[in-house]
């Protein structure tokens, strides 16, 4: 049976419905917003898995190109691994789920989203979440709340509940908050310095519209009506978890607090844990079960001691205070070479950032659902195994890997001058994190700003970004700043704030806790503040201020502007003048349609050769111009030099050589390279050189340094036709640039007439001379233009397709969903 469900929210209508497509899931549903249609399934497998200590969930986002109407590019055209957003998307959608699955649960969990239709006034990835809270929802999966996901956005001071992808970019905020009725359970965000109790109060906003989501969802679950699985949920004996504390207890107490450092205390820990579970399975000899879950159990009292101590006595496993920071290091322009350089140390957490200018046509081309400009800023995460003493491959980027990069990236992008013309490079951020003890992200962030400023990078202000947790057994909270791995794992919140002075630039939530209360957010925020700004203050000791100019490793772009109807004249048929430019300079060449031109090489010199060969194109030759070109062709009258690439001129006969020459081949071939001054430029705006008067390296044409050009014969006269004839006449052959017949004739004479001249081929075959032909009389016939031609108006053809009405009569479906009649 088909179940569907409209309601208005934030001045949006959402539409779900059930029942109709992938109906041997779990649980699917179509939803709807604008023109976005997103399928949502959720599939649970028929029993637990074995062996394994935690939930196999698997969140999905598929994207599929059809959904805008686009084949994808490149050879694989069914479509290849997930992109970035793909990734960062499923990331949004596993994380607010998670927590809301019945501790103990072993099944294998598969939920998908999958966007059939996008409308860009309605991006897919927030929506994806609602699809994926909505199946859940009427599936047969045991699950807590529903849960649904919004996007607010800000302009002009006003909130917006899921702005357009143009609003997202005209705005100052960009929140994605997931929850379900009684809290916030995920947030991300990128922000322009917005302030703390801004914030909150966007955080509130995102609330109220998630209450109201899910109380829709909540009673559309109850219409559909699906009953619950029964599962089997693993748990550890109670009695045996009792029996380790009592025993082991303050051991393992003693053990936390041993040492502060990480691999000594985890290597204690480990040792003592199998000293335990040996010790203790004589005692449960015969009980196979509680034998095997011995580990785990001393697992969850370490776990419990770990909370207990902060809780109870505000006692962290490295002895610090609640509020404390680890010891800060921060250096920047280490290494050499490199353009810019950035070393952050925190406690145990180490973070190598390396900037990278480069030219504009580096930037990454994006190729998804969503419309996106080539970006100009990109930020890469690595997290090797040796940052944490582990051994595994090297392998290509995870999600944890990307979502991590993206928070570090989405922090920095409101302080990078991207919208300045005078930064016109591409620029590449990659963090390598070399030692990990908990919120390597954030030390991204440090290291990145360390790295910027020492590249040269104007940036707004300096970014600082710290990881705040949380320890609660309900009733207490305790906010810790700087959380360390062990209390990461063992707590209960990861909130990453990274900001400037002036405000928050990102922020990241994590929770496994079913909420988290407002008041506890905003305490995590403002001493997430005062942490920000200590981490600033060693900042700016290390590099006050970014350096005054990029280094010298770094590239050279240089911004002009010519005349948009310029434009063809650089690039050349085909692209071959840009290509002759680039090649020849080794310069990178980008062009804009508003005209705006960047060049861009590894040195200055290659960078001002471009700029020269391209201002040659663009700007108006003047007499008396300089240029060495290529002679490019032989002609009667003289020689055409490319003077500039796709730019050719004439040098007549009288302006090659002072000698008296017979013919042109015995001073220039075709190839050589001719030294030549522009001494004329007619009517038609068509140039004329010599070689007369300039210094000439060529071989027989010393003597030409000392001469004086002979005066302008006022033109070339007549018409030349295009650039691709022989600049001549209409006839074949080997044409002199006068008369319209054949032959290779002499410029002398009427140039431009259909009479006389003095020929040099003879006559034409047929024995006549055509010099000697009288004139034709005009006629008012062969005078007058053509006549226009009527319009011939096209075929009416029977309209094939008419419009099909999309409504039905069937009450029960929603109107979105209705197959076209």
């Amino acid at each position: 049976m088909i179940h569907s469900h409209e309601f208005e929210v934030g001045g949006h209508t959402l539409s779900i419905e059930t029942g109709r497509v992938a109906k041997q899931a779990g649980g699917a549903v179509l939803l709807g917003m604008g023109e976005t249609v997103i399928l949502g399934v959720a599939t649970m497998s028929e029993n637990p898995r074995d062996g394994i200590d935690f939930l196999p969930l698997t969140c999905d986002y598929e994207e599929r190109k059809y959904s805008v109407g686009k084949i994808p590019g490149g050879f694989m055209k069914r479509g290849g691994r997930p992109s970035e957003k793909a990734v960062l998307t499923s990331r949004l959608i596993d994380r607010p789920l998670r927590p809301m699955f019945p501790k103990g649960l072993r099944n294998d969990i598969q939920v998908l989203a999958m966007p059939f239709a996008v409308d860009q006034g309605c991006p897919p990835d927030v929506l994806a979440i609602c699809a994926a809270g909505a199946a859940l929802t009427v599936s047969d999966i045991p699950f807590k709340y529903p849960v649904a996901g919004v996007r607010v956005g800000r302009i002009d001071g006003e909130f917006i509940l899921f702005p357009s992808i143009q609003q997202i970019k005209d705005g100052d905020l960009d929140l994605v908050v997931a929850g379900h009725k009684g809290a916030i359970s995920m947030v991300e965000a990128g922000a322009s310095e917005v302030s703390e109790e801004d914030m909150i109060k966007a955080l509130k906003f995102a609330h109220d519209a998630i209450k109201l989501i899910t109380a829709e969802f909540e009673a559309f679950g109850k219409k559909v009506n699906k009953a619950k699985r029964d599962v089997k949920l693993y748990t550890v004996d109670a009695d045996l978890k009792k029996a380790v504390e009592k025993q082991y207890g303050k051991e393992i107490a003693k053990t936390l607090l041993g040492s502060k450092d990480k691999a000594m205390r985890e290597s204690a820990l480990t040792d003592l844990v199998k000293e335990i579970v040996a010790k203790m399975k004589p005692e449960y000899e015969g009980k196979p079960e509680l034998q095997a879950q011995l580990s785990e159990a001393v697992d969850g009292v370490v776990k419990g001691t770990v909370r207990e101590l902060i809780i109870k006595k505000d006692t962290r496993p490295d002895g610090r205070k609640l509020d404390e920071i680890r010891p800060l290091e921060a250096i920047a322009g280490l290494l050499p070479k490199v353009h810019g350089s950035g070393l952050f140390t925190r406690g145990q957490t180490q973070v190598m950032t390396v900037a990278t200018l480069g030219l504009p046509n580096d930037a990454q081309t994006m190729d998804g659902i969503e419309d996106e400009e080539p970006k100009r800023y990109m930020h890469f995460y690595n997290f090797p195994s040796y940052s944490v003493g582990e051994v595994r491959p090297m392998r290509g980027p995870g999600r944890r890997e990307i979502g991590h990069g993206a928070l570090a990236e989405r922090a920095l992008r409101s302080v990078i001058p991207l919208d300045d013309p005078a930064f016109p490079y591409t620029l590449l951020l990659i963090s390598e994190v070399l030692e990990s003890n908990g919120s390597t992200s954030m030390a991204s962030v440090c290291g990145s700003t360390l790295a910027l400023m020492d590249a040269g990078i104007q940036i707004k202000a300096p970014v600082a970004g710290i990881a705040m947790g949380l320890m609660s057994d309900g009733k207490v909270f305790k906010v810790l700043t700087d959380i360390q791995g062990m209390e990461d794992f063992c707590g209960d919140m990861d909130f990453k704030v990274a900001g400037t002075r002036d405000g928050i630039t990102a922020l990241q939530l994590d929770t496994k806790l079913d909420g988290i209360p407002d008041e506890v957010l905003a305490q995590a925020l403002a001493q997430a503040k005062d942490a920000r700004f200590k981490i600033l203050d060693v900042i700016f000791e290390a590099i006050s201020a970014p350096r005054d100019t990029v280094g010298d490793t770094a590239p050279t772009v240089t911004t002009i502007n010519i005349n948009p109807e310029k434009i063809g004249a650089v690039i050349g048929p085909g692209g071959a003048v840009i290509k002759k430019i680039t090649g020849t300079t080794g310069a990178s060449v980008d062009i804009q349609q508003d005209g705006k031109v960047l060049v861009g090489g590894n040195n200055a010199q290659a960078v001002q050769d471009a700029i020269a060969m391209i201002k040659a194109l663009t700007d108006e030759v003047a007499v008396g111009s300089e240029f060495t070109g290529k002679v490019t062709r032989i002609m009667g009258r003289g020689a055409m030099v490319e003077y500039i690439p796709g730019r050719e001129g004439l040098v007549p006969k009288e302006h090659l050589t002072v000698k008296d020459i017979g013919r042109i081949e015995e001073v220039v071939n075709i190839g050589d390279e001719l030294n030549v001054k522009v001494f004329e430029v007619d009517h038609m705006g068509r140039i004329n050189l010599t070689a007369l008067g300039v210094k000439q390296s060529l071989a027989g044409l010393e003597e030409n340094e000392g001469a004086t050009p002979p005066a302008s014969q006022g033109g070339r006269g007549g018409d030349r036709g295009g650039r691709d004839r022989d600049r001549g006449g209409r006839g074949g052959g080997d044409r002199d640039r006068g008369g319209r017949g054949g032959g290779d004739r002499d410029r002398g004479g009427d140039r431009g007439g259909r009479g006389g001249g003095d020929r040099d081929r003879g006559p034409r075959p047929d024995n006549r001379d055509r010099g000697d032909r009288p004139p034709r009389e005009s006629s008012p016939e062969r005078e007058a233009p053509a006549a226009a031609a009527e319009p011939v108006s096209a075929p009416q053809v029977p309209d094939a397709f008419p419009k099909r009405d999309r409504g039905g009569d069937d009450d029960n479906v929603n109107a979105r969903f209705r197959p076209r009649r």
